[in-house]
């Protein structure tokens, strides 16, 4: 009995020493991917940048759960601080480590609910999170990230509005700019990740869980 208590105990160290490896391994890949941002003048102003950061993050999330997700979260911005400092005074940083939370960890959940886990699934969670994602972005650029940009480097809303209405002539208020700049970005950019994710996570799934 003391045995089998024994091997149970080391395979439950084992299994614990490789989901928190997993979990570091995906946050400093995801760290490196966050480095590599690009502008999309089509859409939005150029503080506004894509990256691919949340696709090791998602895998994690539907390959270990929620949880782990958030915690590669944290690995992923700290190990960007640690390689690119921060250009935002730490708003950016705030902002992508919440909407990434906002992202992942609904599409975690939905995912890992279900005993079956389907691509179907995969779908719900991924299209819930863009959409509540794209939600908060509104709110928090509306309410905190625009002003706490503002006051971080001495420029009054109206300067963020500008730069949207070079972008799109209709924005002319921060409405608009909510509506047409930040909408239009998040969707995007969290459909395509959606869409890579798709693609890949079963190939990866293999790896991650030896399954």
């Amino acid at each position: 009995m003391s045995e089998q208590v024994l091997k149970s105990g080391n395979v439950m160290e084992r299994s614990r020493t490789r989901t928190i490896t997993q979990i570091a391994m995906l946050g400093a890949l995801a760290g490196i991917l966050m480095n590599f941002e690009f502008p999309l003048p089509f859409l939005a102003p150029s503080f506004y940048q894509l990256d691919f950061s949340e696709i090791p993050v998602l895998v994690g999330a539907f390959a270990m759960g929620p949880i782990a997700g958030i915690l590669i979260e944290v690995v992923k911005v700290l190990v960007h601080l640690v390689t690119m400092g921060t250009m935002t005074a730490g708003v950016g940083d705030f902002a992508n480590f919440l909407f990434g939370c906002t992202f992942v960890v609904p599409a975690g959940i939905i995912y890992r609910l279900h005993h079956n886990k389907s691509r179907k699934h995969a779908v719900i969670g991924m299209a819930a999170g863009t959409v509540l994602t794209t939600a908060a972005a509104c709110l928090m650029n509306a309410f905190v990230l625009l002003p706490a940009y503002g006051k971080a480097f001495g420029m009054p809303i109206e300067a963020f509005i500008e730069m949207g209405s070079a972008v799109h002539p209709s924005v002319n208020s921060l409405l608009g700019f909510v509506a047409l700049i930040i909408v239009p970005f998040n969707l995007f950019k969290y459909i395509l990740i959606s869409v890579i994710v798709f693609f890949i996570y079963k190939r990866i799934r293999v790896i991650i869980k030896g399954d």
